[in-house]
């Protein structure tokens, strides 16, 4: 039997990567007789206090959210994971609470992501690096002549244009992905964890074995396999997480079983979503909870 979804919890709007304004999301939602909807675009609180309007127009209810990104350096994973961040609609209306998770979550794109990146290619290949293949350090002004939200593209023309490197292999070497210098998008847990608990915002582990999905289509997200999830797990924890991803499209059932352990385990809550990012590759209600498991989730959000 097709499990019926009462709430999708996670979702996305054209305020991030989605094809659908908050009304069309809610629209949709209408149609599907979803009764609650999580809107979490990456990064951003823009458009939640549209989705909390429309929601109350089809009287549906909206919990705002971020799919925060958090970068890690280990030796074993060096990536992106993602935190899907929840409260409740009165805090949209305190400028105190939106500018600062505006500022957290500015950390981990932008000048400051720059700024981050910059200091580990000098510490790698500047003049006092572990293999000197700049003459001298690399600084923003560099970066900012080409563009103030670089991405590895303008590091690259800096490195060639500014620095007069014309071998793509040693670009390569110290801008790619196996470089020792690579530095992931998002925010250091740390500075995350601070603001969540500082601010009561009741933060859950998105779609924890994605990295692991067996079929095709985009769900299978590029993130790390289930078993380095788990050893970084205890991380999340201590930070502070009350809940797990665990209904996922691209969870598989055996997944699915793991993460339920995983729960009881850490005294975690169990929550899901569609992810949904437009009508086809990736809907909404496709994934979600029941309304018993909303009415706990909605219990530990007050």
């Amino acid at each position: 039997m097709t499990k019926k979804i009462f709430a999708d919890l996670h979702n996305h709007t054209t305020a991030s990567d989605g094809d659908f304004t908050p009304e069309q999301l809610l629209e949709r939602a209408k149609a599907l007789g979803i009764k609650a909807l999580g809107i979490t675009d990456h990064d951003t609180l823009e458009g939640l206090k549209n989705a909390v309007l429309a929601g109350k127009k089809y009287n549906i209810e909206v919990i705002p959210g971020v799919e925060a990104s958090i970068r890690f350096k280990r030796s074993f994973f060096t990536g992106t994971l993602h935190l899907l961040c929840y409260f409740k609609p009165a805090r949209l209306l305190e400028d105190k609470f939106v500018k600062g998770f505006q500022n957290v979550l500015a950390q981990g794109r932008g000048e400051n992501l720059s700024r981050a990146r910059i200091d580990e290619i000098n510490k790698n290949f500047g003049p006092a690096g572990k293999i000197v293949l700049l003459k001298r350090d690399l600084t923003f002004k560099d970066i900012s002549a080409f563009s103030h939200n670089a991405t590895r593209r303008h590091f690259a023309l800096a490195l060639n244009q500014i620095f007069g490197i014309i071998d793509t292999n040693i670009i390569n070497t110290i801008i790619g992905n196996n470089s020792p210098a690579y530095l992931p998008s998002g925010i250091k847990l740390e500075d995350m964890s601070r603001f969540l608990r500082e601010n009561n915002v009741l933060s859950v582990l998105a779609h924890p074995a994605a990295g692991s999905f067996t079929g095709k289509g985009h769900y299978k997200e590029v993130l790390p396999p289930i078993e380095i999830v788990e050893q970084i797990l205890p991380d999340f924890i201590n930070a502070g997480i009350k809940g797990l991803e665990v209904y996922y499209p691209g969870h598989i059932a055996e997944h699915q079983e793991l993460m339920k352990s995983w729960a009881k385990k850490y005294h975690l809550l169990i929550t899901g979503g569609s992810d949904c990012h437009d009508g086809k590759e990736r809907p909404l209600g496709v994934s979600g909870l029941s309304e018993p498991e909303y009415l706990t989730f909605k219990e530990s959000l007050a």
